[in-house]
């Protein structure tokens, strides 16, 4: 398989010199002056064609999604360059993302994600229930490299867009019912229609249940089960013709099974081996599993003239998720967790959108007030203890931003933008033992004192900072445009919820901020007007990574703690290439090819006392060094008087980490997803019926994994993993 990387990596190097030696021409008409569309995206909060974005974006449509199965916007893992978006472990709808090696695995209330994601520009500020569904949409977007001129928060790898339809004035109505392995059965329903000439009702509904892939062999309950519903509901009000509102609601609730790992190797104590199936898991810990999210929104826009318009968007979401993990996999209490979070915020952004003969640009006020808070448990039933830990953190933050762009020449376009950001932060740690290997009282266990209080504090602090982006565009020919840009990343620092100021007394003192600065040069256009192409090489500094440590004590200071250091700095380097080639009339083909490099600088520890650096003993994690994916979508019309369109595809990621150390029994080697989707249209478009194939061969891989060796919890190094070989049916009826 690295054989195709490496194909790939030449292809792309073939397909680039082949864009350059075009550009000393204008490309020549080929007959076909129709066929390569233009692409429009809002990467920079504005309309623009694709090419003329100096960032580097995937866009993929509704359409694409459809084409290759995509079910939830985990699927961008498999078509975007350099970019990890999964499932977190132990859950069954957090998001874990990372872009170029950027990103936050820990989804614990108060730590920050490292890539944004925005649902119609409302940001989301917590992963959990983030595995969004893909159902009634226009598009996602990827922005990859830091977007903190624009977006700001935790946008420091880059941004995911999830953009949804308008209802319009047409009314619209489709439903879609699955079937498939595992007794899968999905129903989706969504539609609009006006009620007057102004104003325009929607609505979305979507179910989804499916048995487990595997069993839970001491409980008897399904592992990786699904129990999920999803709707929204919206409004739009265009009362003239320069007005236009729109109120969205949405809500996704998650009441599948706990999700509990696999044990990988034997247990020290009762004798427990790896269960047969990757799939089982003979986990004792049971509770409940249910996480709710829901936001309102209201965006309103006003075209005041035609070099103005002016943009607000408010927005108020929430979130509340009960789940446990059983860290040690075996019906013993060695290390099990029950966990509660919640979350509130409230957000208000407001946009002046500028557009001249020569210039254009965006500018804007943004403001965030959000509350993160959780409480979890450690059960250590060989210690005979449980460890609570409880604590939130309140956000406010403040921010001032823009990005102006001014065509020197007819050819040669210079931007310049900036954001100014504050984050005020305050946070509360409370940690404490209780005698007794069970619940706390803190969640809901029996009411007993304290044995030992842990840490106790609140603390304060604001995070200020401002970070530009610079670049210039020049289109060699009216096909073909390239950029160079230097942007800045930046995501505030805190405290580490889980910190023991009695094992790891720095921990009250916190963590500063992250800041990355990315140079980026790229290439993209169509040549022969049947091949449309973007690609970028890519050179970043990464300082002040904040990483997770784990300390493993017995008594007197007995337990596990975490403790979050700036570990240092890094050095990350790549080159992304991305290809649709319009080969004929019937057969369409997608290629990207993501090239990745990164390696610590220095990686300062503190869990020891003394500053030691261990960087060459600490790598990336979930950064794999190539991502390839390779798909064609044929169409064949008038078969049995509709359209068959058959979409085969193949993604391959090599070897990764799943953690900062390297470890030979989590570690993912390469592997490689087939996929194959197809559909048929009947006569008039009314209905049509789709197939879609997963993972037809069945590979095993992981995606994420903890790893607590040892005697103190019954050696507990378990992972969890991507879903087998899979087929669905899907018929659909439109209107």
């Amino acid at each position: 398989m690295n054989r195709i990387a490496r194909a790939a990596l030449l292809a792309s190097a073939a397909w680039s010199a082949m864009s350059v030696s075009a550009l000393a021409q204008e490309t020549q008409p080929t007959g076909n002056e129709d066929v390569v569309g233009e692409v429009i995206v809002t990467a920079r909060r504005r309309e623009e064609a694709l090419q003329d974005v100096p960032i580097a974006v995937t866009s993929l449509s509704s359409e694409r999604l459809e084409q290759t199965g995509a079910t939830d916007i985990t699927a961008l893992q498999q078509q975007t360059p350099n970019a990890t978006v999964q499932v977190a472990r132990g859950s069954n709808s957090t998001l874990i993302s990372f872009i170029r090696g950027v990103g936050q695995q820990d989804p614990l209330w108060g730590f920050e994600p490292g890539v944004g994601l925005y649902v119609d520009d409302v940001y989301i500020a917590r992963p959990q229930g983030a595995v969004l569904d893909i159902f009634d949409i226009n598009r996602i977007e990827v922005l990859r490299g830091p977007q903190g001129t624009l977006y700001g928060r935790n946008t420091i790898g880059g941004a995911i867009k999830y953009v949804t339809d308008r209802i319009g004035q047409t009314p619209e109505f489709e439903a879609s019912a699955t079937l498939g392995s595992y007794r899968q059965a999905d129903v989706i329903v969504s539609g609009g229609a006006p009620v007057s000439e102004t104003l325009s009702f929607g609505a979305a509904f979507a179910r989804y249940t499916r048995d487990g892939f595997g069993e839970n062999l001491t409980t008897g309950e399904e592992q990786y089960n699904r129990d999920v519903t999803g709707w929204r509901l919206s409004a739009e009000w265009t009362p003239t013709d320069a007005l236009f509102f729109r109120l969205a609601y949405d809500r996704v609730e998650d009441n599948s099974n706990p999700r509990h790992g696999h044990r990988e190797v034997n247990s020290t104590v009762g004798g427990y081996t790896p269960p047969a199936s990757v799939y089982d898991t003979e986990a004792g810990l049971t509770g409940e599993q249910r996480v709710v999210t829901e936001g309102l929104s209201l965006t309103g826009e006003w075209y005041v003239n035609d070099w103005l318009t002016l943009r607000s968007i408010t927005a108020n979401r929430r979130g509340d998720t009960a789940t446990v993990i059983d860290f040690d996999q075996t019906p013993l209490p060695y290390l099990d967790v029950p966990a509660i979070y919640s979350d509130n915020q409230f957000s208000q952004e407001f946009q002046a959108l500028f557009e001249g003969d020569r210039w254009s640009g965006v500018a804007g006020i943004y403001y965030l007030d959000s509350t993160a808070a959780g409480v979890f448990d450690t059960i250590a039933g060989n210690l005979g203890v449980v460890i609570a830990a409880a604590g939130s953190v309140d956000t406010t933050s403040w921010s001032v931003f823009g990005d102006f762009s001014y065509e020197l020449t007819d050819r040669l376009e210079v931007s310049v933008g900036g954001r100014w950001t504050q984050d005020d932060k305050t946070g509360d740690v409370y940690r404490a033992f209780f005698l007794g290997a069970t619940r706390s009282p803190l969640t809901g266990g029996t009411v007993r004192p304290v044995f030992a209080t842990r840490t106790d504090y609140t603390a304060s602090e604001t995070f200020e900072r401002f970070t530009p982006r610079v670049s210039l565009t020049y289109d060699f020919t009216d096909a073909l445009t390239g950029y160079a840009s230097y942007s800045q990343g930046f995501k505030s620092g805190g405290w580490d919820m889980r910190g023991d100021a009695f094992l790891t007394p720095q921990t009250v003192n916190g963590y500063d901020p992250e800041i990355v600065d990315t140079f980026e040069v790229g290439l993209k256009g169509n040549i022969g007007r049947r091949f449309l192409f973007s690609s970028a090489v890519f050179y970043s500094a990464y300082e002040d990574q904040q990483i997770t440590s784990q300390v493993v004590a017995t008594l007197p200071a007995t337990g596990i703690a975490s403790i979050v250091d700036n570990v240092g700095s890094s050095t990350i380097y790549g080159a992304e290439f991305e290809a649709t080639a319009f080969l004929t009339d019937n057969l369409t083909a997608f290629l990207s090819y993501g090239y990745l490099h990164a390696e610590f600088d220095e990686f300062i520890t503190y869990v020891t006392g003394s500053p030691v650096d261990i960087s060459n003993i600490r790598v990336f994690q979930n950064s794999p060094e190539h991502t390839v994916f390779l798909g064609a979508t044929w169409t064949q019309p008038d078969v049995f008087g509709g359209e068959l369109s058959v979409t085969p595809s193949i993604s391959y990621r090599s070897d990764y980490h799943l953690f900062e150390a390297a470890d030979p029994i989590l570690d993912q080697d390469g592997y490689a997803l087939v996929d194959l989707a197809a559909s048929w249209d009947a006569p008039g478009g009314n209905w049509s019926l789709g197939f879609n194939g997963r993972n037809l061969t069945d590979e095993t891989y992981r995606v994420g994994g903890y790893n607590f060796a040892g005697a103190t919890f019954n050696n507990s190094i378990s992972a969890f993993y991507g879903p087998p070989r899979t087929f669905s049916f899907t018929l659909t009826a439109r209107y």
